[in-house]
């Protein structure tokens, strides 16, 4: 998968989860809903993963800053 489709199925991983977590605020105890929001939580982890091996981060939350801040090494993410 190339750099902006893998972009792409993130982001749609990301706004389904978020739609998700809307409805699971009124409907906690639905358990068909919260077993799809784990499965897309978990799918969405590993695209990221996927992502940021190849690509480097998505935010600055997946640097690794060890002796020095990597976020300003190229590419950024929206290049």
């Amino acid at each position: 998968m190339d750099k902006n489709r893998l972009r792409e199925e993130i982001k749609s991983y990301d706004f389904a989860i978020v739609e998700l977590a809307l409805y699971l605020d009124t409907h906690p105890n639905d358990t068909k809903a919260l077993d799809i929001y784990n499965s897309l939580s978990d799918k969405l982890e590993q695209l990221k993963e996927k992502y940021e091996h190849n690509y480097g981060p998505l935010s600055i939350y997946g640097v690794n800053s060890g002796e020095r801040w990597t976020w300003i090494d190229g590419p950024w993410p929206w290049e």
